[in-house]
């Protein structure tokens, strides 16, 4: 066993990789920007190096730094996390052209599986099922128009070199294409460098099944069964689990199969994830499912294979990195029970999921399941990284006791003032489809309605706030302004605001305690109370909600629904798509700002003439700056 590595991420992954090595007896090295100089995972390893300023690009994607790092603090090896540079083929080789050790495949498997188009055309050489499309050299606007004209709509622009999500577009319509492959390629060049892109076939009831792959330097390789990953928006992952549902021996069987023949394929050493979209329009069937890329690292969603073979795969990573054999064989590893893991994001689901930032103030997680997370009750959401705050990851013996413990967990958050999609989560997990294991990747944008729809507060939250509301007294009718009777309490009532909605609530002093948590209605409260300038914010079903005893319109967060158009959050213009003095549609897109290496689009709420506020593509802006004035077109 390796005796010390430099952990080259930040975050949850590195505290998780730590925690591992700490009991391994593996010396670690954190590196770390200035905005994570006072993160957990800092104090926690064994010694730590700042590698430069907040951004990304100047500190965690500079290798030469992190191997400046390892030389300063003498680490043996590099254990790249997820993201940042895990899959960077010439980074993966300087680390062993400098006498390290490196934590993940061979630098040739990560270029053979890092351009999805080669990756494909060697898939189809090992023989391994892949997705019908497009994945020639010729990028030119026109032959791309023409291939997918031919393939048939919709289609899905991919980025060669993309990932996460990123760099994906649907197309719906010939009409549409030209826009979506510009849109497409800016996101590409931003995320990756690399704007070239293929086009497959668009599958109508698609499922991301992925199976997790291990191999080691003596030519063994052996999987760790099947995680389902089609929950999905924008498609980023939400909700994971193992093993996937309606998964039958025969479809099983040939799927790993097809991943292990796709590890052996390019010599793969290491934790790997072999991804496969399915057809599930007749359910799983073993003949229509194909590859779709393989991720040559780690995966965010690793722990509920860890949950369901009780393997710990960080271990596996280094015993594999030190030389060592797998530790098990494949007739070995088995499936007990169930796993699913929720991503817990800094982000609100009532405008678009736009992603929420600022300090933790109130940062409560449960303890009733496994939480992987980065951050720590007084900390802070930046946009410099991804917005996830914390992974919670329940498992059962059945599916369905699994997916209980989740939906109570994701309730049990609260944070705040940095908004969460705890609330949807649960919803998500709890609604009857999903339960039913009726899931494909439309399945949010098509139950998102009533995913995204806030309940509304329950009346042990009602009471908690009337009774926070009630005027100081001794106790005595005849100092009281409020009225009183002989044979019951005093009590008045006040109206309230939450979302928009006023509600009544009853005063009664000397109430009962609803500080408790309690099931009320069949929800789960706990009403937690916290004024702050003229509001309280109270937790239930993982929603902070907010109420205000004085104006009605608190918590209508429609950044442009008195026709001034805000900045949701900060970033920069990519695209201004209309001209000052232009009318514009209802839906039509006016501006595209970038923020955390995605694209919004902001688009007139209404039939507008717009004034645009002295901003151009390029340009940088903060939350909340005024970007654009809509005049309602009343003709």
């Amino acid at each position: 066993m390796l005796g010390s590595l430099l952990i080259a991420n930040r975050g949850e992954i590195a505290r998780r990789i730590i925690r591992t090595a700490r009991r391994l007896g593996v010396r670690t090295v954190a590196v770390y920007s200035d905005a994570d100089a006072d993160a957990p995972f800092v104090r926690e390893a064994d010694a730590a190096v700042r590698i430069g300023p907040a951004p990304a690009r100047k500190s965690y994607l500079l290798g030469d730094r992190i191997l400046a790092a390892a030389r300063k603090t003498g680490a043996e090896a590099i254990h790249p996390g997820y993201g940042f540079l895990s899959e960077n083929a010439a980074f993966a080789q300087s680390v062993i052209d400098a006498g390290l050790i490196w934590v993940g495949p061979p630098p040739s498997a990560i270029t053979a599986m890092g351009l999805k188009d080669e990756a494909k055309a060697r898939m189809i050489a090992a023989g391994v099922p892949v997705t019908p499309g497009y994945l020639g050299a010729d990028q030119s606007e026109g032959r791309l128009q023409a291939e997918a004209d031919a393939i048939g709509y919709p289609v899905l622009i991919k980025a060669v070199a993309g990932g996460g999500g990123k760099g994906m577009r649907k197309v719906d319509r010939a009409d549409d294409f030209a826009a979506a492959l510009a849109s497409c390629r800016r996101e590409a060049q931003a995320s990756f460098g690399d704007d070239r892109v293929l086009l497959e076939t668009y599958v109508t009831r698609p499922r991301h099944i992925e199976v997790q792959v291990f191999g080691d330097r003596h030519g063994q390789v052996v999987h760790l069964f099947e995680r389902d990953c089609s929950l999905q928006r924008r498609h980023q992952k939400v909700i994971e689990e193992a093993p996937a549902p309606g998964m039958t021996p025969e479809a099983r069987a040939v799927l790993t199969d097809a991943a292990v023949r796709a590890a052996q394929a390019v010599a793969y050493e290491g934790a790997g994830t072999v991804e496969f979209i399915a057809d599930a329009s007749q359910g799983l069937r073993p003949d229509r499912m194909w590859f779709m890329e393989m991720n040559t690292r780690l995966q965010v969603e690793h722990p509920v294979t860890e949950m369901i073979t009780g393997q710990d795969l960080v271990e596996w990573q280094l015993r594999v990195a030190s030389g060592e054999p797998l530790p098990l064989t494949q007739d070995q590893i088995g499936i007990q029970g169930w796993a699913m893991e929720a991503r817990l994001y800094a982000e609100n689901p009532a405008t678009g999921f736009l992603p929420s930032i600022g300090p933790l103030d109130h940062f409560v997680l449960p303890d009733t399941v496994r939480v992987d997370s980065g951050v720590e009750p007084g900390g802070e959401i930046t946009a410099h990284y991804d917005p996830m705050i914390a992974k919670l990851i329940s498992h059962g013996a059945t599916r369905a006791t699994a997916a209980d413990r989740l939906v109570r967990a994701c309730e049990a958050v609260q944070v705040w003032p940095v908004r969460t999609n705890a609330g949807f989560l649960a919803r998500l997990v709890a609604e009857p489809d999903f339960m039913a294991g009726e899931v494909d990747t439309r399945f949010i944008e098509t139950h998102q309605p009533r995913l995204v729809a806030v309940p509304p507060p329950s009346a042990a939250t009602l009471q908690a706030i009337g009774q926070s509301l009630l005027p100081p007294s001794d106790g005595g009718p005849w100092t009281s302004l409020e009225g009183f009777r002989m044979n019951a309490p005093a009590g008045w009532r006040q109206s309230v605001v939450c979302g928009g909605t006023a509600f009544d609530v009853g005063l009664i002093p000397g109430g009962p305690d609803v500080s408790d948590r309690s099931r009320v209605g069949g929800r789960a409260t706990h009403p937690v109370l916290m004024p702050r300038n003229g509001t309280w914010v109270a937790f239930e079903e993982g929603e902070a909600l907010v109420f205000d005893a004085a104006s009605a319109q608190y918590g209508q967060d429609d950044p442009v629904s008195d026709g001034v158009m805000l900045a949701p959050m900060p970033g920069r213009i990519v695209a201004v798509s209309v001209k000052d003095g232009d009318t514009v549609l209802r839906g039509q897109s006016v501006i595209v700002l970038e923020a955390m290496k995605m694209e919004h689009v902001l688009t007139a709420p209404f039939d507008a003439l717009v004034t645009l506020n002295s901003v151009n593509q390029g340009d940088q802006v903060t939350e909340g700056q005024v970007l654009a004035r809509l005049i309602p077109d009343d003709h």
